[in-house]
């Protein structure tokens, strides 16, 4: 009996270690040679990421996403418009085709119901803007992954958890496609107790060169 107890808890021990982050080099290398700085701030990834898409790469991310989070067991994915949704959309594919839920960053005409909402900064825009969320496709029983395109500040990540909290569903994480690890986002989820699992992760960036976390 004790063997096979040392022996399970062996095999518990390898299957959370390959549950760990293991940083897309193929998104790294994307980064690095189609990727531009701007500043030591902003990294702009147009060519491959949000505005025109890789729709491979959109569906390895997908699989990673599943990869990090599948223990998690979301019935839902939450993400903000616009540049979310492709990234949600793989990552929904990969989990067998569950909801994506986008928050919406204006109020259309259409909307006319109940809306759960949260404030919300863009870092790259300097604006302000209120998310909303009908309250017909969040509930209590949901357990609910975050995705989201860039993490910096982690404003959108925590107004997103706002919304969730307000429905009275479960986030089980949350995980960025990029994360600038110097903005601190990623810190401010953690301590809300969140669990946070990004694809690449920015040290900071010098000299127009992007540093990688190892």
């Amino acid at each position: 009996m004790a063997g096979e107890k040392t022996r399970l808890e062996k095999a518990n021990r390898r299957t959370k270690a390959s549950k760990k982050v293991r940083h897309m080099k193929e998104l790294q290398d994307r980064i690095v040679n189609e990727g531009r700085c701007i500043g030591t701030e902003i990294v702009k990834v147009d060519m491959f990421l949000n505005h025109q898409l890789d729709i491979e790469l959109f569906d390895h991310m997908g699989d990673e996403i599943k990869r990090l989070f599948v223990d998690e067991n979301p019935n839902k994915i939450l993400t903000v418009e616009s540049s979310g949704i492709a990234i949600a959309a793989s990552a929904a594919r990969a989990f067998g085709y569950i909801p994506v839920v986008f928050a919406k960053k204006t109020q259309p005409s259409t909307m006319t119901e109940d809306a759960y909402t949260a404030e919300a900064r863009s870092f790259t825009k300097g604006t302000s803007s209120v998310l909303r969320v009908a309250s017909e496709f969040l509930n209590e029983k949901d357990r609910v992954l975050i995705i989201d395109d860039f993490l910096a500040a982690g404003q959108a990540g925590m107004a997103l958890c706002d919304i969730v909290e307000q429905s009275g569903g479960r986030v089980v994480g949350f995980c960025a496609a990029i994360e600038k690890k110097h903005q601190g986002g990623a810190e401010l989820l953690r301590k809300r107790g969140v669990p946070v699992k990004n694809l690449a992760i920015i040290e900071h960036i010098e000299n127009g060169k992007i540093i990688f976390e190892e």
